[in-house]
């Protein structure tokens, strides 16, 4: 299992990737077929976030979904252990969805609204930069603002909405991007209240995917 450590505006010494090296042997118990764990430092400069100065974002990269976890704390080892936590809990979520092939899956309530009810303001104009590689991301000031837009590019299957519902819990997030699978559009699954979850779907077909209804 390949562990890639980096920093983003903090150093990071030999003493802490060792802890992590450490820490992170229980994810080659929970998931056999690991190929590698991206481990990302990141520390706050605003003395107003000390509580939250330090900041483990952790990816699991394997065959099958990406998994992620990430904490915040005053200390990184604070951080990197509770990311952890999330992170074998996770681990064990998938795992035990493999194991039993044979459980009943009951979907969620699931609210299907036209996209123009549930979308936010269009943003202003903004620079586009062009991504190539699974995983990069990249950073650009808005103008003379001083917003800093991320954009990060994931390579996407297309799937269920159960699935998609799945992968959201196992990264961590409270949205997540995907194909339908049975209508080859567009798609973002959400959490809403409880044990709800949203979809919104672009009226638009992805090029090279058929919906499941033209495959039987």
């Amino acid at each position: 299992m390949e562990i890639v450590v980096v920093g983003r505006h903090t150093d990071v010494p030999e003493r802490f990737r060792r802890h992590v090296e450490d820490k992170l042997t229980k994810v080659t118990q929970l998931s056999p077929l690991v190929q590698r764990v991206d481990v990302e430092v990141t520390h706050e400069n605003n003395p107003k976030l000390s509580d939250v100065r330090e900041r483990v974002e952790l990816t699991v990269r394997a065959k099958g979904p990406v998994i992620r976890a990430e904490a915040a704390a005053d200390d990184r080892y604070g951080a990197l252990d509770l990311a952890i936590d999330k992170l074998i809990e996770r681990l064990r979520r998938s795992r035990d969805r493999r194991k039993d092939h044979r459980r009943t899956y009951v979907t969620a309530p699931v609210d299907v609204r036209p996209y123009d009810e549930v979308r936010s303001p269009e943003p202003e104009p903004e620079e586009s930069v062009p991504l190539v590689v699974d995983g990069e991301a990249v950073e650009h000031q808005l103008g003379d603002s001083p917003v800093v837009i991320r954009q990060k590019l994931h390579s996407a299957d297309a799937m269920t909405v159960d699935d998609a519902v799945y992968e959201m819990e196992l990264v961590g997030h409270d949205f997540f991007l995907f194909i339908d699978k049975e209508t080859a559009r567009p798609s973002a699954v959400y959490k809403r209240k409880g044990w709800t979850y949203g979809v919104v779907q672009l009226d638009q077909q992805c090029e090279g995917v058929l919906p499941v209804s033209n495959l039987v």
